[in-house]
């Protein structure tokens, strides 16, 4: 009856969806104005092509360019995304350096740096699997596309969830580039800039680097206790230098190659973690909150700093009826953050007691990537001939070494190795039945192995070895209602592999492992183009099945990072518009509502460990039962809001653009408390500006986080009443010159 009664809600909510795109399609034909080449077409590569994104049968998100650089302009990393986009939301306990994505409420809490997400980051048609990898900094992009729902055909790792997919500014046929600043409030700066060459008719290169930190602002009030004198700006500064040089060389009209080398240094501040912000029985911030003063006796600092590079190779032959690509990949990193994690100073049984609030004993931690390579390769046939049909199909091969150390200074550092080896064959066809109906379905069959090898161990470690193969796939039905409105439906299968979480070897714990995930996946919706092009407005409705969900159960009074596999199933909508209003009005506007449930049915964690308010019945050994929970972080409310509006002058144009966006409560962890979640959360940003000299240069005002909201993103729940929050407000001045 349950899931009865969420496919009705499902129906309901896409029958509303798609009765009002009709309602809009009869208005525009009495409403339209000829005045105006109205939006820009949208180009995807979603299906691995370059399409219209309004004739793709999957609900997708992408961010111009424009809006793009507004989010970023505070020198925020990649979480800045959350909640920018319907359904995708973004968090981090391990601060610039290992985000955690979620699409639909789907995602992994799991903190560690061998942890599997469901949510893949692909970058230059490479994904990049391990979580630090995800967080390359973003610069000289062309096009973000976040794609809803099992994109396991032709992507393959990982991605029951989603994608969210990057794609940079390639080397072309002119001379061209930009070099852009910004300086802002606690000394923060952001520096990038690029340049493209043509060396020869057939040769060109692009180069793009990218500088942005902040000195430290955060003080250390820990004086006198326990000895430990306090210090002024202390914590919260970065330096993170990355850059980008590509080569495209065409020798002859049948065969190019496109070079790509990369890489990336941090230095900084890992997580401020803050303790006692909570009362107990209450969610809001007391007293013991500053966000900028914490309290550290220990953590060394609290010092981040990670090397990442990398390099591919895309080579495509021309065979005349068929394309042939090879899209080599290869990445590293190497790294280390290190945090006082009780978020205080002292400890309940020590001479001088803790401050602030209760700590039961200290916690400092340093985690480390000793070493990670990942090789990938891909070699895919694609048709390239004019008809109803057109198809492709590949190999693809995934290779992966991971060392991690894990010091908790009490006992000798642990040390342990993942290996993960998968290779996957894909095929994807789709065939014009008539003029106005497509069908599009794909398969891919995988195969992949996962070991761990304890290198150094307080205790012995038994090798752990898992494996998996699976069949994924997706079918969908597009129909041309209009040459201006399509409807589709996609049912699709998705997989994430099986896993194995070794941190607990550090703390005297036995590695433990998951089963595969699986999703099915129902979608349907809409893509419409109204009033003569001056709106697009795009929504869908799902549903998904999902067994063996890989969970983390985290912290408790163990201070555990297990895996737990657990049965679920959400279901929601999407709905994106973009209206020109004028020909200086322009708004946009997103809202995505995904309703989350855990049905495992008497599934059972341990709940806080430091003093929490559990609000789930408890089991005979004081453990939560949280059959009924909705997924952690997975707020079931996203949304977004932005309006550019813009004044010609006889400078140029003098505009002004600001963009909100927020989420609904959401909850931290697997249990349910009444300290450990968000009740909703709205964060906005302004940019004013003069664009001159034919838009070529742009000198503006910007701040973020305008309103300065502190929001909790996140909580510690093995020792106190632990939490970190977002990020300041910024403001400031940035200029920007194309050439």
């Amino acid at each position: 009856m349950a899931r009865l009664r969420r496919l009705i809600r499902l129906s309901c909510a896409l029958t509303s969806a798609l009765s009002g795109v009709s309602a809009l399609s009869i208005l525009t034909a009495t409403s339209a104005s000829a005045q105006s080449q109205g939006l820009d077409e949208v180009t995807v590569t979603a299906q691995r092509r370059e399409e219209n994104q309004q004739e793709v049968p999957i609900s997708i998100t992408t961010l111009p360019e424009d809006r793009f650089t507004a989010i970023l302009q505070g020198a925020d990393d990649i979480r800045a995304l959350a909640t920018r986009v319907p359904g995708l939301y973004a968090e981090s306990s391990n601060g610039r350096i290992a985000p955690r994505f979620y699409i639909r409420g789907l995602g992994n809490t799991d903190f560690d740096l061998a942890a599997s997400q469901p949510v893949s980051i692909v970058m230059d048609e490479i994904v990049m699997e391990n979580v630090v990898l995800k967080s390359f900094p973003l610069f000289d992009i062309e096009r973000v596309e976040v794609l809803r729902g099992p994109q396991g055909t032709l992507f393959g790792r990982n991605t029951p969830a989603g994608i969210v997919k990057f794609d940079t500014v390639k080397p072309g046929d002119e001379t061209e580039g930009y070099i852009s600043g910004s300086i802002g409030r606690l000394t923060t700066a952001k520096v990038e800039g690029a340049i493209g060459l043509p060396l020869t008719d057939t040769l060109s290169v692009r180069a793009s680097v990218l500088y942005q930190g902040r000195n430290d602002w955060v003080d250390n009030g820990a004086v006198l206790q326990n000895g430990f004198a306090g210090e002024e700006d202390a914590f919260g500064g970065f330096s993170d230098f990355a850059g980008r040089f590509q080569v495209a060389w065409s020798p002859t009209e049948n065969f190019d190659a496109l070079i790509n080398f990369h890489g990336r240094k941090l230095e900084g501040t890992s997580e401020l973690f803050r303790a006692n912000i909570f009362s107990p029985g209450s969610n809001e911030l007391n007293g013991n909150f500053d966000r900028g003063v914490v309290y550290y006796d220990q953590g060394g600092g609290n010092n981040q700093s990670y090397d990442t590079y990398g390099g591919s190779a895309r080579l495509t032959l021309d065979l005349g009826a068929v394309d042939v690509i090879s899209i080599t990949g290869f990445e590293t990193a190497n790294g280390n953050s290190r945090g006082d994690i009780d978020g205080g100073s002292g400890a309940g049984f020590l001479p001088n007691g803790s401050f602030p609030g209760p700590i039961l004993f200290q916690s400092d931690t340093k985690d480390a990537i000793d070493d990670h390579d990942q090789f990938t390769q891909e070699i895919r046939f694609a048709s390239d001939y004019e008809g109803p049909f057109s198809w492709q199909a590949g190999f693809f091969y995934f290779n992966s070494d991971l060392t991690i150390t894990t010091n908790p200074f009490f006992v000798a550092a642990t040390t342990v190795r993942h290996d993960n080896e998968s290779w996957a064959l894909f095929a994807q066809g789709s065939y014009d039945l008539t003029d106005r109906l497509n069908f599009t379905g794909g398969v891919r069959y995988t195969e992949d192995d996962k070991d761990l090898i304890g290198v150094a161990t307080n205790f012995p470690v038994a090798p752990v070895a898992v494996s998996d193969e699976k069949v994924t796939w997706d079918a969908a039905l597009t129909f041309a209602a209009t040459d201006a409105i399509n409807f589709y439906a996609r049912v699709a299968r998705g997989f994430r592999a099986p896993t194995i979480q070794g941190r607990d070897v550090a703390f005297f714990g036995a590695p433990t492992t998951a089963s595969s995930e699986t999703v099915v996946s129902y979608e349907a919706g809409v893509k419409s183009t109204l009033f003569d092009n001056r709106m697009r407005f795009n929504a869908s409705g799902w549903y998904y099945d999902a067994n063996n969900l890989q969970f983390s159960a985290i912290g408790g009074l163990g201070n555990f990072n297990q895996l737990v596999n657990a049965d679920g199933e959400a279901w929601g909508f999407e709905a994106d518009a973009e209206w020109l209003v004028s020909e200086n009005f322009l708004l946009t506007g997103g809202v995505g509502f995904a309703d989350t449930e855990i049905t495992e049915p008497g599934l059972a964690v341990a709940p806080c460990g430091g003093g929490c308010t559990v609000t789930d019945p408890l089991d005979g050994f004081g453990n939560a039962l949280i059959t009924g929970n909705p997924f952690p972080q997975a707020p079931k409310w996203t949304w977004n809001v932005t309006a550019r509006y813009s004044v010609p002058t006889s400078k140029g144009e003098l505009y002004l653009f600001t963009d909100w966006a927020g989420q609904s409560r959401t909850n931290f962890f697997l249990y349910e408390s009444a300290e450990f979640f968000n009740d909703g959360s709205v964060e906005g940003g302004a940019r004013l500006g003069l664009l001159a000299n034919e838009g070529k240069l742009d000198v503006a005002l910007y701040v973020r986080n305008i309103l300065d909201e502190e929001i909790v993103r996140g909580g510690i729940d093995f020792n106190n009443l632990t939490g970190f929050v977002n990020e300041p407000r910024i403001w400031g001045a940035a200029a920007t010159l194309k050439f």
